[in-house]
Order: C-alpha cells, then sequence, then structure tokens
C-alpha cells in the first residue's frame, strides 16, 4: 500500500472513530437527559406525597382553623362566614330516611337567578309532593362591559332577563320568592342580605364593593315593575347543601369541587362564639368555611406550587384552591412539564407551547390521565395538536401521563383530607365526640351516617380523580367509619337549591310544619 492510499485509510478511520465518538456521546447525553427528567418527576412525586399521616395532619389543622374561625373574625385563614340558614329543605328521601314530623312538603312554583361568573341563569322549579317535578333554566352572557360598568345596568339587565322570563313562563301578576345564588365573597347580614366584599372572576364594579347585593337587585327589579323580591341570598354551596338535605336529611356539610372550591356545613349556634347570643328558630346555622383560602405548613406545597402563586392575581390567597380546584390542575402539570422541558430536552426543539401559563387546561390533563390505551394515542394527540409537540415517543407520553396522575392524585387526597376535617369538627369521624356541630349530637361509640353533597365538574366529571379522593377518605377514616358517610352527588344546586331555600323562607318562620329545622 502506498503512501497515499495508507494516509486515506488512516483518515477514514479517523473519521470512523470521531462519528461513533460523537454518536456514542449523543447517545450519552441522551440518556442523561432522559435521567434528568426522571430525577425532576422522583422529586415532584415526593414533594406531592399525601401518605395517611400526614393527611390526618392536615385534618386536625383544618379543624383548628374552623374552631378560630368561629372564635372571631379574622382569626383565621378560614372566614367561617355565616349565611343566616336555619332552616333547610326536607323532602320525602328513601322510605328509612324520612322523619314524618319534619318533612317538607311545600308545594308551589318558585324562582332562582344564579350569579356566579360571565354567564348567569334564570330557573323555575316547581315542587311537587316531596320532589321536584319540573324546572325550566334560561342562561344568558353577561357582556363584559357590564363587568366592569355600575352596578345599576348590571342589575338592570338581571331584571330585565327575570321579567321577560316570567312573562313567558307564567305572567308577572303573582308574588313570587326569589332566591338568589351569587357566588362572590359577601358578608351576610341576614338570610336575604349581604355585602360584597370583593369582586373575583373578571368583575370589577368598583362602586358595588360594600353594598347589599340582595337589595342591588331588588331596586333593579322594581325598577322594571316586578313585585319580586329576594328572600333567600345564598352561594351555590349553600344551594348545594340545600338540594342535598332535601334528598337525604342526614346531609350535613356540601363540598364543591370544580373549577374552584368552597364547602359549608351545619353549625350549632352555640359554637359561632363571635356571635354569641345570635337568635334562630333551630340552634344551628349554616356556615360557609370559604375553604378555598385554607393554609397549613403541613400542606404539601412545591416550587411548582409557589410559581403558580406568583403568576397569579391573588398571590398568596387561596392557597388551599390553587392545589386542588379544576381552575390550577392543568396549570400545575405544565409547570412540571415545562421544567422538565428545560432541563431535560425529552420534549426536542417544540416544547416552545410549553411556557405559555395556562395552556394545558384541567380538561386536557383529565384526557391524558385516562387514556388506557396502549400507545397513549390521546396523549400523542393532545401534545400534537393541542401543544404542537409532535413523535413523542412512548416512554415520554408515559412521563406526562405521571405528571398528570401526580397532580390528579394530590388534589383528591387533600379534598378528602377537608372533608374529614369537617366531620371531625362535627364529631362524626369515628371519634365518638361531637365537638360542637352537626345536625344532631353523637354518643361516644355510636357511627351515625352521614351524607355530604358534593357537585363540581372535577369530582362529577374526572372518574379518576372521584376514585381517589373516595380511597383517600376511606384511609383517613378507616373502612368502618368510612361506610357510614356517603358522598352524594347534586346536581345544580346553585340553582335548584336556592328556590328551595326561597320557598323555605317565604313562609312563616314560626311555623315549623313546612321546614326542617336545623337541631
Amino acid at each position: 500500500m502506498g503512501r497515499v492510499g495508507l494516509g486515506v485509510a488512516v483518515g477514514c478511520a479517523a473519521v470512523t472513530c470521531a462519528i461513533a465518538a460523537a454518536l456514542v456521546a449523543r447517545r450519552a447525553s441522551a440518556r442523561a437527559r432522559w435521567r434528568r427528567a426522571v430525577a425532576l418527576l422522583r422529586e415532584f412525586e415526593e414533594g406531592c406525597a399525601t401518605p395517611p399521616a400526614r393527611l390526618r395532619q392536615v385534618v386536625d389543622a383544618m379543624v383548628v382553623e374552623m374552631h378560630a374561625g368561629l372564635a372571631s373574625d379574622g382569626g383565621s385563614k378560614l372566614k367561617m362566614l355565616l349565611t343566616f340558614v336555619d332552616a333547610l329543605p326536607n323532602g320525602y328521601g328513601p322510605p328509612r330516611f324520612l322523619t314524618a314530623a319534619l318533612a317538607w312538603n311545600e308545594e308551589g312554583i318558585y324562582y332562582s337567578i344564579d350569579l356566579g361568573g360571565t354567564n348567569f341563569r334564570v330557573l323555575r322549579v316547581e315542587v311537587g309532593s316531596g320532589s321536584v317535578i319540573n324546572q325550566k333554566v334560561e342562561q344568558q352572557l353577561i357582556p363584559e362591559e357590564l363587568a366592569k360598568g355600575t352596578t345599576e345596568d348590571l342589575f338592570n339587565f338581571v331584571a330585565l332577563a327575570l321579567k321577560s322570563f316570567l312573562e313567558r313562563e307564567d305572567g308577572q301578576d303573582v308574588k313570587k320568592a326569589l332566591g338568589f345564588t351569587f357566588s362572590f365573597p359577601v358578608r351576610q347580614n341576614s338570610v336575604s342580605s349581604g355585602s360584597l366584599i370583593r369582586w373575583t372572576k373578571g368583575f370589577s364594579i368598583g362602586d358595588m364593593v360594600g353594598k347589599d347585593v340582595a337589595q342591588c337587585l331588588n331596586d333593579a327589579l322594581a325598577r322594571c315593575g316586578l313585585d319580586v323580591r329576594v328572600t333567600a341570598l345564598v352561594n351555590d354551596t349553600t344551594g348545594t347543601l340545600a338540594l342535598g338535605h332535601y334528598y337525604d336529611e342526614d346531609t350535613v356539610a356540601a363540598v364543591i369541587i370544580g373549577s374552584g372550591t368552597n364547602a359549608c356545613y351545619i353549625e350549632r349556634t352555640d359554637a359561632i362564639i363571635k356571635c354569641q347570643g345570635l337568635l334562630t328558630n333551630s340552634g344551628g346555622m349554616v356556615v360557609n368555611m370559604e375553604w378555598g383560602n385554607f393554609w397549613s405548613s403541613h400542606l404539601p406545597r412545591t416550587p411548582y406550587d409557589i410559581s403558580l402563586d406568583d403568576e397569579t392575581q391573588n398571590r398568596n390567597d387561596q392557597g388551599f384552591e390553587k392545589m386542588i380546584s379544576g381552575m390550577y390542575l392543568g396549570e400545575i402539570a405544565r409547570l412540571v412539564l415545562h421544567r422538565m422541558a428545560q432541563e431535560s430536552d425529552v420534549f426536542g426543539d417544540a416544547s416552545d407551547s410549553l411556557s405559555n401559563p395556562f395552556i394545558l387546561s384541567t380538561l386536557f390533563l383529565a384526557a391524558i390521565r385516562e387514556d388506557d390505551s396502549p400507545d397513549l394515542s390521546e396523549v400523542r394527540r393532545i401534545l400534537q395538536e393541542h401543544l404542537k409537540i409532535p413523535d413523542a415517543p412512548l416512554k415520554t407520553r408515559r412521563l406526562v401521563v405521571k405528571v398528570c396522575d401526580i397532580v390528579t392524585r394530590r388534589a383528591a387526597c387533600l379534598a378528602a383530607a377537608g372533608i374529614a376535617g369537617i366531620l371531625k369538627k362535627l364529631g362524626r369521624d369515628g371519634s365518638g365526640v361531637a365537638s360542637s356541630g352537626g345536625s344532631g349530637r353523637a354518643t361516644r361509640g355510636q357511627l351515625r351516617r352521614t351524607a355530604v353533597a358534593i357537585e363540581g365538574g372535577l369530582y362529577q366529571g374526572y372518574p379518576v380523580f372521584r376514585e381517589y379522593l373516595d380511597e383517600a377518605l376511606v384511609e383517613i377514616l378507616g373502612e368502618e367509619v368510612a361506610r357510614s358517610v356517603t358522598l352524594r352527588v347534586t346536581e345544580d344546586g346553585s340553582g335548584v337549591g336556592a328556590a328551595l331555600l326561597a320557598a323555605v323562607h317565604s313562609s312563616n318562620r314560626q311555623q315549623q310544619g313546612g321546614r326542617s329545622h336545623i337541631v
């Protein structure tokens, strides 16, 4: 072999070695990036861990905050707002739950307005013998300019919609009871009045804060010539409790787990220390916890939760809600995936969309988690079509599913701990001690059947979330106690429940025959 041939051979060998070395280095780099992604996943999973012992710490912290909120205004992250609802509808549920002396048989037609976001609804609810036999609903979009305009303009719009609805349905010559569901923070002054504390959900009508929202609606109804007045001013959680109690008199609490979250329950008035001497007909009152603002050092907070809090308008508020409600779960998952994309490059060069806040909704998170196809085809579709991440390999798709599962499990377990906290406050967690509340007193060692009304798309429409919540409740309470607790899904407590409360509170409050008083 000549010198030229030898040189060519050496050169080819060198190039081959360089290519091989580059390939080895690339594979080593890819393995290192993948290991980093897995490490981030494990770190996130450990940070979100909710073993039973930790959940019981959250339960105890919830009870402490409930006591503090009942003792004084501002004494707790939980506002523990009085609703002045001291009587609940009680229909004819299953015979074994029927209490004939308290059976609520107020038949008739009642109305409600549900205002809690960019849409509002008007409902006509017809109550028969122990059941809701018919209901009609009309929904309208609130123009953006009205959400940022004046009080008078907003309520004139709502009142005119009700007037039009009444004229089509029944005419407007009969005086009607009206329930008003107003799902914004309100300090209640009576069952039919309350002052707006602050706006949320994109509303910003400055002259409304501090005003009596029921009176604002009443004034607008009068301007429209309607002989209709607000009989019951409630939020959606109280309406859910009313509807749940109508069908099951063992219902002592209600929880909403949807885009937002909240809870209310029946408390004895002698336990509401900040309002000692408060007069009611029954000795009990529904308390609106506003539990979305609950906080405790025992909550499993991660750096991603801190980042989420920093990018929201209500920073340092609604900490519990930001960990369990549908508005935020998808965003938490996005923050985790975005960091993986930055530090491990598992999504290649097509991960720019992950830098867009709230691009991954909880609806997509649920679809990803519930994809049980062998090749995770739905996950691939969401990554390609919505997040613009094509050709993600199967192991990467599995990684995405795992992230969504961790977020879902933590949220469900914490929601279960919140429910268990209410049960413990009421002495219905198996301890046998009724610390202060509920619709009756427990005896040590005796388990009473307890129902909790639940509403909201996250629990109703996301089976995996519901399964995790139910499992966590059993872990916290134990199997024997958990068997005595029923989580009952309700439909449209904010509408139908408000109408039922209007019916209850429109009759003579001294006559017990038309309602079930809270004991």
